[in-house]
């Protein structure tokens, strides 16, 4: 007789095996941004377009030397990538906008003045700049062409500020505010900016007043653009007051303004610096470093 089989209750089922470990450095959320040291930020555009110019060197070189066009477009981009590591790309865009029809001042001036530029370059933290030969053959003609910038530069303000005033968003507003600042800036009575030249029809002596105060400011508030406009502007005064008896180029008559004229230009000055003084105040965004 088979001895009667026991039935044994299952296994109990394996215990779960334990969770790993979190590690020591737990991860970090997806949804905060990390932006990478401001020198990465800095030279990794500059290393692409290093490898760029030296990729395609001959051939740019060539190129840029037959179509202004290249030059100006190609140093518009480079200054919008060099903006967009502070401000980003959309407000990059729209300040290198701002300071091309500035530009674009100086370079109509200039055709009616009957010289013909050579060109347009724009410098990332430094602006942008139009050569020519010579700015028109007499003090008159110089500060016509300084004034065209700021003049023409305040009408594209005009843009980014309605848009404000029609959307509200403060992106404009800035844009707006950045652009009036600029203009402003830029009619300080110091060589070489824009009211240096203008200062030659009313008063030359003028430059050591901007100068001064240039000097003033960069002791208030060192930086290295401010070092570089008194270097340049501390040589280029000290050249001119020094030319200035025999005239440019040997010209006697090159600071012979009339009166009218004298006075003309003095009340475009003044009306700028007003204008864009009202501009910046309506365009004035409040900030603290809790907004940022």
């Amino acid at each position: 007789m088979e001895p009667q089989r026991q039935w044994l209750p299952p296994a109990p089922p394996a215990p779960l095996t334990e969770p790993a470990a979190a590690p020591a450095t737990a991860p970090r959320p997806p949804y905060e941004q990390h932006r990478r040291p401001l020198r990465q930020r800095i030279f990794g555009p500059l290393i692409v377009v290093g490898a760029l110019v030296l990729k395609f060197g001959k051939a740019g070189l060539l190129l840029a030397t037959k179509a202004k066009f290249l030059v100006t477009s190609g140093s518009m981009l480079v200054s919008v990538a060099a903006y967009a590591l502070i401000w980003g790309w959309k407000f990059a865009a729209g300040f290198v906008a701002l300071l091309f029809v500035h530009e674009m001042g100086h370079y109509i001036q200039l055709r009616r003045e009957g010289v013909k530029p050579s060109g347009m370059l724009f410098i990332p933290f430094l602006g942008a700049a139009v050569g020519a030969r010579s700015l028109g053959g007499s003090a008159l003609a110089e500060a016509r062409v300084g004034l065209a910038g700021p003049i023409l530069g305040s009408r594209a303000c005009l843009v980014p500020a309605g848009m404000f005033l029609a959307t509200g968003e403060e992106f404009w507003q800035a844009l707006a505010f950045t652009g009036f600042f600029l203009n402003l800036f830029n009619l300080v009575p110091v060589l070489p900016l824009d009211g240096g030249r203008a200062m030659a029809a009313m008063a030359p002596w003028m430059w050591f007043v901007g100068f001064g105060a240039m000097v003033a400011l960069l002791f208030i508030a060192p930086n290295p653009i401010l070092i570089l406009i008194v270097l340049l502007g501390g040589f280029e005064t000290y050249r001119r007051w020094k030319q200035r008896k025999s005239g440019e180029e040997g010209n006697a008559a090159y600071y012979k303004v009339k009166p009218a004229h004298r006075l003309a230009v003095g009340a475009v000055y003044v009306g700028l610096i007003v204008l864009l003084g009202v501009g910046m105040d309506l365009m004035h965004l409040e900030r603290t470093f809790s907004d940022a």
